[in-house]
């Protein structure tokens, strides 16, 4: 089957063997009812002019000269309706992302097959070897003989896998039963990272505010800032309502004062005040490093209703792994395990299923000394505390290690306290 890269440039005559012109460009428009997009118009260029002509003008495509089936000046002229894929503009070179292999590639070449009396794009070529057809003249590429017939090289990506971006800046492959919303967080983040600045605000203009969110939490917030530049107030004020309050603060810190402000101002009003709160601390106290969303309940409460309400709590809460358990003046006085919480009679009281010698953290104590305490007792997370006992958020392990533990390695752990 023919590649479009040694289509483009060749000699187009007429059917009195006139030449017409070259071959500038290939168009082709997708169908709801068809996988792969139909080859419609031709671009020949003489000179500095350029006509577009329907396809079936061609008596031949796929040839050293291409032949119409017309004289030159009966030929008909295609009017572009804005809706066709120009394959050597809008494909070619632009990369796409394979959800299978979690990574970006770029479209070095385009097959082409044909169905009846039409052309088709059948298949993308990522390999390099589709590099060197396009760089290569045609009689150094024979000494390399293309995969055998049915048998597609490593590298080939069927066309019903690729879906254009809006604008046709870029293509991203699709792959049946999956979306790129099924990825995880952290190889979105690395796909992210490998794209260039327009075709990632693309990408995330696709994304809904939740997984924008978990995305800017796998990379660093001066990274974050910038991924967000081109993005509206009130997405990204979204986006930082879905973002933990210690990592939303954390990227606001990045931001101008201004636009800072002017983002909290779009946001929900408690929200935003937990926000504010944690801007006031030093960056590396604890008060800078907590997050203000952990699960509480009441002495009082059985362990049966403490799960009860775990349930309905636990989607808002940064880890379940702890329960703390606060006076209703909010003094935090006990903690448990969700393992302990589980096995306990549910009738029995979380009073006395509670640890009660706790290890905690001040609001302006340094980060290094949380991190000892963290590694000291090998704790997924550490609440902080007023002078007067009173909880007022949690440190993550990663948080608190953050000094100790590169970034790269540290986004690399398991992150069991999630």
């Amino acid at each position: 089957m023919p590649y479009i890269s040694q289509l483009l440039g060749r000699p187009v005559v007429d059917v009195e063997g006139s030449r017409v012109g070259i071959l500038r460009e290939i168009l082709a428009a997708a169908r709801a009812d068809r996988t792969h997009p139909e080859i419609i118009a031709l671009v020949i260029r003489r000179g500095s002019e350029e006509k577009i002509i329907p396809a079936s003008e061609a008596a031949v495509l796929v040839a050293p000269m291409i032949p119409l089936n017309k004289r030159a000046r009966d030929l008909s002229a295609y009017p572009p309706s804005g809706q066709e894929i120009y394959l050597e503009r809008d494909v070619l070179d632009k990369q796409i992302i394979d959800i299978d292999g979690v990574r970006v590639v770029r479209v070095n070449d385009l097959e082409l097959a044909r169905v009846n009396e039409g052309y088709y794009v059948a298949n993308v070529d990522v390999s390099s070897r589709g590099l060197m057809r396009r760089l290569l003249p045609s009689w150094l590429m024979r000494l390399f003989p293309e995969p055998a017939s049915g048998r597609p090289g490593t590298g080939i990506i069927s066309w019903d896998h690729v879906e254009l971006l809006a604008g046709g800046q870029s293509v991203r492959l699709k792959v049946p039963g999956k979306s790129i919303s099924d990825l995880h967080p952290a190889d979105l983040a690395a796909i992210i990272s490998d794209l260039t600045k327009p075709e990632s605000d693309q990408l995330l203009q696709t994304l809904d505010p939740e997984m924008v969110a978990e995305t800017l939490e796998e990379v660093e917030p001066d990274f974050q800032v910038s991924l967000l530049e081109n993005m509206t107030d009130d997405k990204v004020a979204d986006v930082l309502e879905e973002m933990a309050p210690d990592e939303a603060a954390d990227l606001l810190g990045e931001m101008p004062q201004e636009r800072s402000e002017e983002l909290l101002t779009l946001m929900h009003r408690e929200e935003a005040e937990d926000i504010r709160r944690l801007l006031s601390y030093p960056e590396d106290s604890g008060g800078g490093l907590m997050n203000t969303e952990f699960f509480a309940v009441s002495p009082k409460l059985t362990a049966g209703a403490t799960i009860a309400e775990l349930r309905r709590a636990a989607r808002e809460a940064e880890t379940i792994y702890y329960i703390y358990v606060i006076e209703p003046d909010g003094r935090l006085t006990g903690v448990l395990s969700l393992r302990e919480l589980v096995m306990a009679d549910p009738q029995k009281p979380v009073s006395e299923i509670m640890h009660r010698r706790l290890v905690t953290a001040r609001l302006n104590e340094s980060q290094d000394a949380i991190a000892q305490a963290v590694s000291k007792y090998n704790l997924l997370a550490i609440p902080v505390v007023d002078e007067r006992g009173r909880i007022q958020g949690i440190v993550t392990a990663d948080d608190a290690l953050d000094k100790i533990i590169p970034t790269a390695w540290k986004r690399k752990l398991p992150r069991l306290y999630h």
